[in-house]
């Protein structure tokens, strides 16, 4: 392999991480809110008095007139909800009226109660600090009639249902609108700080435990990932969790019905500023979590130190009024453990594959202590196979063809010389475990990846020139033929090629979320195995460098080329013992990997 090669590799393999945020109806697309009109972010609204302002150009009005409505602020805010409601009836959750909008560009129109253009949102996260829109008024419009905005400032920062002005029917005597005396219908809890870090022990005995690693205690390793379960009240009428773990964002969990992503209810503890944000939510398919609410939850606690994240919130059994996306805890459910990054209290896509328990846990159940994988064994098959191809098989396939042609000159295996069949083996067999394995992440993920960068489309052009070499094999001219050395150059360049791009492929490959490697270790792991076959290229070029210079000076050069002197036999052994060290030092590289593969 040449240094431009080696140079190419190490290049590419810092392009493979990146993250793609979540955005929580950063469309405007918030129907399912109308009527509460209340964010489904995972925090509570604020308390603290708005910096933002409803105006109109009018307080009285008649049936089908034009109001116009403004929005403003003395601070930047990226989503707002406007609705107008019959302020007589202030327990109503129904818009009155519609709305025509003066700038398109960044609001639109939504249906409310199946009533069309009934509220205005926006259409981005772009910060904005004025919305001007009209509102009509119907032709049975109530005689008094009080608009209500929620604005929010970011993602956790927001003010639900802000009063704005109240408008009167021309001949209606204006007095105060009713107050709202009945509390909102979803409950949150005041979180209150934690006095330690949670402790591993009692696991098994007292409360289920999954940690990551295994044996590890949050009090002592503050990177250890922990998440524990166990009942209260005298009727195990409902569970408290325990969630810790290393995060720079937030630590979550998630109880499924299978060992894939999708469809499942959610527990994020999520770091905003100097405080943690706990809710529940969902996560319908390989997206980002919905409808984060805190109902459901209480006694919550939370705590920020050493770089970890811990919360502690109990939630019922059995929820009442339940919503279809939540489950209820008398079942049996994989346990999913996460972490990743959060700015703002906004989740991103997690940068690893989560921990996932290796058996469903009944969560009333017993207490055990529990194990779980971040591997899926059919991405493990895929590592090892593609490893076991290209450091092994397809390397040393690759050598015998580079530099062991005058070996064994005498020696036939079936019929062929012991060389060509060596490397045709090895090579048929490295194309197998390519194709095998190629087809592996294909199961795993129904489809293409779309968060792998740029390891597949690696993995594509190593298995298509795979499949070109043994077709070029198949069709090369005869050995005295003058087109045979087309043949020798394509068959040499396009093997040297796929073999780059397979090594690329595997420093690229550590890095995947769904089969992450110890790092840098497995990094460098692969440096050492590009600097063995590095090393033992330029052993063997020069070997064969000073052969032909010997050759070239003597008159018989075909006695050379068949020597069976001792000095010649010689030669030859020291050559299969430089091949078998090769082997064996490709074993011990390949042996370390797939321990490490093991070992997720």
């Amino acid at each position: 392999m040449s240094p431009v090669g080696v140079c190419c590799l190490l290049f590419i393999s810092i392009l493979v991480c990146y993250w793609v945020p979540a955005g929580c109806y950063a469309n405007g697309k918030v129907t399912k809110v109308c009527g509460s009109m209340e964010p489904h972010h995972g925090a509570p609204g604020q308390t603290s008095p708005s910096p933002y302002r409803l105006e109109t150009n009018t307080t009285t009005f008649s049936p089908t007139d034009q109001i116009q409505v403004v929005l403003s602020g003395t601070t930047y805010f990226e989503g707002f909800l406007l609705e107008a409601r019959d302020a007589a009836d202030q327990g109503s959750v129904s818009a009155v009226g519609t709305f025509t909008l003066t700038s398109p560009k960044g609001t639109q129109l939504l249906t409310c109660n199946k009533h069309q253009g009934s509220a205005v949102s926006h259409t981005s996260d772009a910060r904005q600090t004025q919305v001007v829109v009209v509102w009509n008024a119907p032709a049975d419009a109530p005689t008094q009639v009080q608009f209500f905005v929620t604005v929010v400032a970011h993602y956790n920062k927001f003010w639900v249902k802000l009063p704005g002005p109240v408008i009167y029917q021309h001949g209606v005597t204006p007095h105060p609108p009713q107050t709202e005396t009945t509390s909102p219908s979803v409950q949150t809890t005041t979180p209150s700080i934690l006095p330690g870090p949670f402790t591993s022990e009692g696991c098994g005995q007292s409360k289920s435990c999954l940690l990551d690693p295994p044996g590890c205690d949050p009090k002592e390793d503050p990177h250890c990932f922990f998440l524990s379960m166990s009942t209260e009240g005298p009727g195990k009428t409902s569970v408290m969790f325990e969630l810790s773990g290393p995060a720079e964002g937030y630590v979550a969990f998630a109880l499924s019905w299978d060992t894939w992503m999708g469809n499942d209810d959610v527990y994020m503890c999520v770091k905003d500023g100097d405080r943690v944000s706990v809710s529940a939510a969902f996560v319908s398919g390989r997206t980002h979590p919905k409808d984060q609410s805190q109902s459901g939850l209480s006694s919550v606690s939370w705590r920020l130190a050493d770089g970890a994240i811990q919360c502690r919130f109990s939630r019922p059994v059995i929820l009442s009024d339940q919503e279809a996306a939540r489950f209820d805890l008398d079942k049996e459910y994989f346990l999913f453990l996460a972490d990743g990054h959060a700015q703002r209290g906004k989740v991103w896509r997690h940068n690893r594959q989560p921990l996932i328990s290796t058996q469903r846990k009944h969560i009333p159940g017993p207490p055990e202590v529990l194990t779980g994988s971040q591997g899926p064994m059919i991405m493990k098959m895929h590592g090892a196979l593609m490893l076991l191809a290209w450091m092994l098989t397809g390397s040393v396939g690759t050598f015998i063809a580079s530099f062991y042609k005058p070996d064994w000159p005498n020696q036939t295996l079936l019929g062929q010389k012991v060389w060509f069949q060596v490397h045709r083996g090895l090579m048929m067999l490295t194309m197998t475990l390519t194709v095998v394995a190629f087809c592996l992440p294909f199961f795993y993920r129904k489809g293409w990846s779309k968060h792998a960068g740029v390891h597949p489309y690696l993995g594509c052009c190593v298995l298509a020139l795979s499949l070109i070499q043994p077709i070029m094999a198949a069709v090369r001219p005869s050995p005295d033929s003058h087109r045979r050395c087309i043949f020798n150059w394509a068959h040499w360049g396009v093997g040297s090629v796929t073999e780059i791009m397979a090594v690329a492929a595997m420093f690229l490959g550590t890095r995947q979320s769904s089969l992450l490697l110890p790092q840098p270790w497995a990094t460098h792991v692969l440096i050492g195995y590009v600097i063995w076959l590095a090393s033992f290229r330029v052993l063997l070029l020069m070997h064969k460098h000073f052969y032909i210079k010997r050759s070239l000076g003597s008159d018989d050069t075909q006695g050379i080329i068949s020597d069976q002197s001792e000095k010649g036999r010689w030669g030859s052994f020291i050559k299969s013992l430089i091949l078998v060290v090769l082997a064996l030092g490709n074993s011990g590289l390949l042996m370390a990997l797939l321990s490490a593969i093991g070992d997720i």
